[in-house]
This record gives structure tokens, C-alpha cells and sequence, in this order.
């Protein structure tokens, strides 16, 4: 599983995989052509700290080298960041050396969001759906993906902007939740009561439970990250 995201690291992105992709091969290559990623270490692999960038007792930020011991170790240098979470050590990799560039809290930050990639698969399946098709045409097939991924990308790109309005993170706002209050705009739009949708749903967000609830479990999140990290 690969998800890209737009960040500082590089002009091109960085990319985000799990571990089905793991290889130093494959990871060599990244760092050889200049491309970044975020990944997840596999358990059991061997390494060898060369500088210790940054430590707490909740978390160590480090450059090492992996597979010393190995025929055909990784040949380039990487950057692992290690969070002691619920009691285990999560351990993410990537080959942004310099945490000025990408800090220790973004690496593990973006390491957890690749999971989001299968949020979007169930979002357009059962929201949209994407798990139906409609003809057994190649071309037919592949215009009703498009066009499916295509409106995902301008509905989160929707989201954004409402999450900017009313000061919330992008992951607290609902976007099947946003998709279903097209109707309530539309009808707002004929009654001549707007004629912004962006401003509609941040005024309306609540009624139209645009804003995930605050559980249990992201409040617990939020407050081992505040031992981990600090203030935000």
C-alpha cells in the first residue's frame, strides 16, 4: 500500500508505503534518485546507530545503518524515529536525514496517516458506489473510476477548505458527512438563502454533523501525544 503526500521534504512529494514493500533494495534506490519516503521497520532487522539526533524516555530520533551483518546490507544511511506507544516500540524509517526538514513528530505522523489510503477505498465503495459496475466495457469501467476518483479528489479538496473555516484538523471533518449536505445546499441555493458552499457548510457544520465527534480514544491519543511530543 502506497500513499503519496505533497510535503516539505522535496519538491516531487514523499511517498508512503507499508511494509508489503519493504526491501533496502527499494530503499536504496529512493535515496539514489533523490525521492523520499516514510515506512514502517520491519521487526528483527539489524542496525547500527551512527548519530543520535534526539531523545526523550517516550521517543529516539536517530540516523543508523541498517543490515550491518549482511551480505548486502542497505548502502545508503536512514533515519529511524522509535515512539513508545501503549506500551510498544513503533519504529518508522525514512530518508529525510535532516529534521529541520521533516521533524520527528511529521515522520511518525505521516507514517500512521498511510492507512488513510484504505479509508478512501471504503469511502468510494460504499458512498459512491465504486464497489458496483455499472457496464462490462474496459472503457466504460475505467471512465466510472475516474470520474469517481476524480470527484473524491475535488470532495476532500472541499473539506480542506471547511476545515480551514471553522479551525478543525481535515481527518475531523466528515466527508461522506459533507456529500450528503450537497441537498441541503441545493435547496438553500433555490430558496436564494446562499450561494457559497464553502461558507454554508462551516455555518451549518454542526446541524449537519459535519465535525466528527471528540471519543474516547482521540482523546486518549491526544494526550499520550502531549507526553510524547509537548504542546503541539
Amino acid at each position: 500500500m502506497c500513499h503519496r503526500d505533497q510535503g516539505s521534504a522535496a519538491g516531487g512529494g514523499l511517498l508512503g508505503f507499508d511494509l508489503g514493500f519493504f526491501s533496502f533494495l527499494w530503499l536504496d534506490d529512493f535515496t539514489a534518485s533523490h525521492r523520499f519516503f516514510v515506512t514502517r521497520m520491519r521487526e528483527k532487522t539489524a542496525y547500527r546507530t551512527v548519530q543520535e539526533l534526539s531523545r526523550s524516555p517516550s521517543y529516539r530520533d536517530e540516523i543508523m545503518q541498517m543490515g550491518p551483518y549482511r551480505s548486502h546490507p542497505c548502502q545508503s544511511p536512514v533515519r529511524m524515529v522509535a515512539v513508545w506507544w501503549q506500551g510498544v516500540w513503533y519504529r518508522s524509517l525514512t530518508n529525510v536525514l535532516d529534521p529541520q526538514r521533516l521533524s520527528a513528530r511529521q515522520v511518525c505522523e505521516l507514517s500512521r496517516r498511510r492507512w488513510r489510503i484504505e479509508d478512501a477505498f471504503a469511502l468510494t465503495k460504499r458512498v459512491w458506489d465504486l464497489a458496483y459496475l455499472w457496464t462490462g466495457s474496459t472503457k466504460a469501467v475505467q471512465l466510472q473510476i475516474d470520474a469517481t476518483l476524480i470527484f473524491y479528489a475535488v470532495l476532500l479538496t472541499l473539506c480542506q477548505q471547511v476545515a480551514e473555516v471553522l479551525g478543525e484538523p481535515l481527518e475531523r471533518i466528515s466527508v461522506a458527512m459533507v456529500f450528503r449536505a450537497f441537498y441541503h445546499y441545493s435547496h438553500a441555493v433555490q430558496r436564494g438563502e446562499s450561494d457559497d458552499l464553502v461558507q454554508f457548510l462551516a455555518e451549518h457544520a454542526k446541524l449537519l454533523g459535519l465535525v466528527k465527534r471528540w471519543r474516547k480514544h482521540h482523546r486518549e491519543r491526544q494526550q499520550l501525544e502531549y507526553l510524547i511530543w509537548g504542546d503541539p
